[in-house]
C-alpha cells in the first residue's frame, strides 16, 4: 500500500479511509477502484464492511441500480434461484474466512462478534444491504455468481474517462 493509494482513496471518497488495508481492485485506468478494509480500525472498532467500492464511476452506478429496487429484486433472486442462494452461502463463507484471517487473532472491541457478518455487514446475509458491497466482493473474488449478476445489470463497468483522475 502506497502513501499514492490512500491518497487516491481520501479523494475518491472524500474523507480519510477507515481500516484501509490495500488496493483489491485497479480500474482500466491504474487507480483503485476497490479497497480492502481490515476488520477492526485502528481504535479496535469494527469495520465489517471487507471490499469497498471506492471508483465515483462504479459507485454512482450502483446507486442507480439500489434506487431502481435493485436491493429488493437482488435479495428476492438469490431466494427464489438456487444458484444465486449457494452463490450467496459460498460467499457468506468466504468472507467470513477472509476476515478472520485479515484479523490475525485480533478481536477488537465487539470480542470477534463482527468476524461473523456477511457481506456489507449483514448480519442476516441471505438479505442483502448494500448492492455496492456485491459488486465490491465480486470485483475482488471472482467467481461470486450473484455479485457477478449484479455488475452484468450495470450501464457500463468503465467509464471511458477515468472518473478519479489524480490532480
Amino acid at each position: 500500500m502506497g502513501e499514492d493509494d490512500r491518497a487516491d482513496v481520501e479523494r475518491q471518497i472524500g474523507r480519510a479511509p477507515r481500516a484501509f488495508s490495500r488496493v483489491a481492485v485497479r480500474c482500466p485506468f491504474g487507480l483503485p477502484a476497490v479497497t480492502e478494509q481490515s476488520p477492526y480500525d485502528a481504535a479496535g472498532e469494527p469495520f465489517p464492511t471487507m471490499y469497498y467500492l471506492t471508483c465515483r464511476h462504479l459507485v454512482a452506478a450502483v446507486a442507480r441500480l439500489e434506487a431502481a429496487g435493485g436491493v429488493e429484486r437482488w435479495t428476492e433472486a438469490a431466494r427464489v434461484d438456487p444458484v444465486l442462494r449457494v452463490s450467496l452461502e459460498q460467499a457468506t463463507d468466504r468472507q467470513r474466512e477472509l476476515r478472520r484471517s485479515l484479523a490475525r487473532d485480533a478481536d477488537g472491541q465487539d470480542e470477534g462478534a463482527s468476524l461473523e457478518l456477511g457481506i456489507g455487514g449483514a448480519a442476516r446475509p441471505e438479505r442483502l444491504k448494500c448492492l455496492h458491497a456485491h459488486v465490491a466482493f465480486a470485483l475482488a473474488q471472482p467467481g461470486y455468481v450473484l455479485g457477478e449478476r449484479i455488475v452484468a445489470e450495470l450501464d457500463l463497468l468503465w467509464p471511458e474517462r477515468c472518473c478519479s483522475a489524480r490532480p
